[in-house]
């Protein structure tokens, strides 16, 4: 029962090797086809996270978006460089009009990314400066500042765009 000669020992090493290269290979194969957008989900209950996103909110966000969630003046009208001034992320945004996954993407990988063409905006794609746990720390304290209905019907978004998965 022991494992006999070195030989014995080198096809052993072989077998588990390829073995693990085989499981990873797996693995890896299941993780690219994931869509890990789908399983995003705001926590504005949690405070921790809520306070973290304060914080990334005022280091990244609130220079164009407001300390306040406020946006800038007529966000609604281009500019003569033809871009939108940044929108509110108040309750008097559309920022509650679309569900945690479409945050999510927005904030992580930019306009132009999801649309798939050039866009005319300022808006950074956030993929190489923050983590997807600071993104969703900051979207969380954003949604907590709303008022209880709108993140009512915000989780109501959040439900409807689930069903449609």
């Amino acid at each position: 029962m022991f494992i006999k000669p070195l030989k014995d020992r080198k096809l052993l090493l072989v077998i588990l090797s390829a073995t693990l290269i085989c499981l990873s290979y797996i693995g890896y194969r299941s993780f690219e086809n994931l869509n890990l957008t789908e399983d995003i989900v705001l926590l504005p209950e949690d405070l921790e996270l809520v306070a973290l996103g304060k914080q990334v909110y005022a280091t990244h966000c609130a220079s164009c978006h407001g300390v306040n969630l406020e946006g800038q003046t007529n966000w609604q009208v281009r500019g003569p460089d033809g871009k939108l001034p940044a929108p509110p992320h108040d309750q008097t945004g559309h920022t509650w009009h679309h569900s945690d996954a479409h945050l999510f993407e927005l904030t992580k990988y930019g306009v132009e990314k999801m649309i798939g063409q050039k866009y005319p905006n300022n808006m950074p794609a956030y993929a190489e400066i923050l983590s997807d746990g600071e993104i969703i720390a900051v979207l969380s304290f954003i949604k907590r500042s709303w008022p209880k209905e709108i993140q009512r019907r915000h989780d109501l978004i959040n439900s409807r765009a689930r069903d449609t998965q």
